[in-house]
């Protein structure tokens, strides 16, 4: 069954690449679309989750009845519960009327709930219930609603540990996760699948905007495939656009192509951490790169005190020849001789960078790129707009 049949909705919902991890993840789909079992897809941003819900829709009963996606990262805490489950006129302020939720109006149909891991806990509860019984009770309200919806989940975080830290439900994390459907990331599916994106998304580009497509040499190609794509297939495409549409040229070399990717590699970030005695646990590639930059920030006011004790004349060795072998002995002048302009320095006081100061500054940065944008910013950042909602009033950049 899974061969034609997993063809035939790659074709369908534009799905490109043979690997097999992904074939499996489509058939996975494609058998359980006829029940009503609830399904946890999980994979890294990027990757294309969004589209998996909707193969179990529309190969389902229920393909005829509303199908609803919803993100829980992107709407505010205390309006969720109302967005879910409708409210009563009165029930808040700005409640000017009764308000019907998406699982009253899904009734039939299939919600597909977005980053579900960002869901509030009271909220959780909430759902819960609604998979248990298929009973929910609008804000405001003390009437038991039924509804009849099937929901499919996904989520970018590993929801297991967030059960361990306490910030999602055990008992809701087993019973969304009935059916397991795991996304592979882009740089496990291989050479082929790589290129074969990047020809699709290039001719999609170029028929577009009625240009010529970009072609790769052997070496671009060879890049392009050992890089580790942290963005997935959305990276992938944003990058092949960029660069359909700035360069002139259509035959792409390694040395252009190596201009649009990030000079860091976040694999190799952890080698440029300098090691403590106690081992450092960083929760995310994020984390290592504000530490690198922390550490970076502690060497430079190193180097300060080291050129204002040059400049002052203090703690100067005797000469250079005892510790490194010169022929010549270095004296506080000589500072002096080869810059006659500069003036005595003033003591320089040790500058200190947290890492909130860098999440600080990486935030107002996406913000000014995007117009002030939260949603393009939150993207960009990696991460949900409900934390990026939160971070800002935290550091106070509304």
């Amino acid at each position: 069954m899974a061969g034609i049949d997993v063809q035939q909705i790659k074709q369908r919902f534009g799905i490109i690449g043979n690997n097999a991890a992904l074939n499996r993840a489509i058939d996975i789909a494609l058998q359980v679309a006829p029940t009503d079992l609830s399904v946890l897809i999980t994979g890294e941003s990027g990757v294309g989750k969004e589209t998996f819900p909707q193969i179990i829709h529309l190969n389902s009963p229920r393909k005829h009845g509303q199908y609803i996606a919803v993100n829980c990262g992107a709407i505010p805490e205390g309006t969720i519960d109302s967005e879910l489950f409708g409210h009563e006129k009165g029930s808040f302020t700005g409640a000017l009327g009764d308000r019907k939720g998406y699982f009253e109006v899904a009734d039939g149909g299939t919600i597909f709930l977005d980053e579900v891991g960002e869901l509030p806990i009271p909220t959780q509860a909430r759902l819960l219930r609604v998979l248990e019984s298929g009973e929910f009770i609008k804000v405001g309200s003390s009437k038991v609603l039924k509804t009849n919806v099937r929901i499919v989940a996904a989520t970018n975080v590993n929801l297991m540990q967030a059960v361990g830290t306490g910030k999602f439900r055990e008992d809701l994390y087993y019973r969304l996760n009935t059916v397991p459907i795991q996304v592979p990331p882009l740089r496990e599916r291989g050479m082929e699948d790589i290129l074969l994106l990047f020809r699709k998304f290039a001719g999609d580009c170029a028929e577009k905007y009625h240009m010529p497509t970009i072609r790769l040499d052997d070496d671009a190609k060879e890049l392009l495939v050992s890089y580790r794509w942290p963005g997935n297939v959305r990276e992938l495409k944003n990058l092949t656009e960029r660069i359909s549409v700035i360069e002139e040229g259509r035959d792409i070399s390694v040395d252009i192509l190596r201009q649009y990717l990030p000079d860091l590699k976040v694999e190799k970030l952890p080698v440029l951490v300098k090691q403590d005695n106690e081992q450092k646990i960083f929760n995310s590639e994020r984390e290592i790169l504000y530490q690198v930059l922390f550490d970076m920030k502690k060497d430079v006011t190193e180097l300060k005190k080291l050129v204002h004790e040059i400049m002052t004349g203090s703690n100067m060795p005797m000469s250079a020849t005892e510790d490194s072998g010169f022929t010549h002995s270095i004296q506080p002048h000589s500072v002096h001789s080869v810059h006659p302009h500069i003036q005595e320095a003033e003591e320089v006081e040790e500058e200190t960078l947290s890492l909130e100061d860098v999440e600080k500054e990486m935030i107002k940065k996406a913000l000014d790129r995007h117009n002030g944008r939260r949603k393009n910013a939150a993207v960009d950042l990696k991460i949900s707009e409900r934390t990026l909602y939160r971070k800002i009033k935290e550091y106070g950049l509304e």
